[in-house]
Formats: C-alpha cells, sequence, structure tokens
C-alpha cells in the first residue's frame, strides 16, 4: 500500500509544481505565448486537484486540526487560481484568433493579468502545503 501513497504524492507534487511554475514564468513574461500553456496548466490543475482529494482521504480522513485548516485555506487559494485562469486566460484565449493587433494586445493584456492572479495565489497555496506540518 505503500507505494501507492508514494505514487499519488509523487504525482501529486510534480503536477503542482508544473501548474505552479509554469503560471508564475508566463506572468512574468508576456512576450511568452500564454494561450499554448492554458491546457496543460488546467490538466495538471485537475491532477493536483484529484490526487489532493486522495491524499485527504489517506492521511486526513477522520480528523480536522490545525493543520487541515491550513491545508484547506490552501486548496481554497488553488481553487480560487484555477477559477481565475479559466474566467480570465481561457476566455481570453479562445477569443484570440481572427482578431486584429488591438485586439490581440487588450486580450494578451487579459491573460496577463489572470497568470499573474493565479500565480500568487499558487504562492500562497504552496505556502500552506509547506508550513501545514508546523501547526
Amino acid at each position: 500500500m505503500q507505494y501507492v501513497y508514494i505514487i499519488v504524492l509523487g504525482l501529486h507534487v510534480l503536477a503542482g509544481v508544473f501548474w505552479a511554475g509554469t503560471t508564475i514564468a508566463v506572468a512574468r513574461d508576456p512576450e511568452i505565448r500564454i494561450e499554448r500553456f492554458f491546457r496543460p496548466q488546467m490538466g495538471a490543475a485537475g491532477m493536483v486537484f484529484l490526487t489532493g482529494a486522495l491524499l485527504w482521504y489517506f492521511f486526513h480522513g477522520g480528523y480536522f486540526g490545525s493543520m487541515e485548516i491550513v491545508l484547506a485555506l490552501g486548496i481554497a487559494t488553488a481553487l480560487i487560481a484555477a477559477g481565475v485562469q479559466g474566467a480570465l486566460v481561457g476566455s481570453a484565449s479562445r477569443r484570440l484568433a481572427g482578431t486584429d493587433a488591438a485586439t490581440e494586445a487588450q486580450l494578451r493584456a487579459k491573460m496577463t493579468r489572470g497568470e499573474r492572479i493565479a500565480g500568487g495565489l499558487l504562492v500562497i497555496t504552496v505556502l500552506c502545503m509547506a508550513t501545514a506540518r508546523m501547526f
């Protein structure tokens, strides 16, 4: 059974690092084509939520103490980050095709703003996950 824990934890960490890392990277450089990263980011977010739910079930299912409160804060900020990316980046990237230069610049600014907001929220998420054991 320990192999299951190791695999689920490894998938959770790898998907989370990809999601947070690409979000922060594209938020810092608006010249990167954000729309190319949107689907992989949302796939990684889905993997993070799925494996995170399994980890919660394995290790925190029957108890809700101070550690779980910190983890729940991290989960909430990750959910908000995914929602922000879906609302701002996803909607703007779908409208990119066939637009003029001025509209494209506005849409790219909207996507960058969405990635920056999501990046900040994911930093909070990572801090919650890293410090939860201290509580």
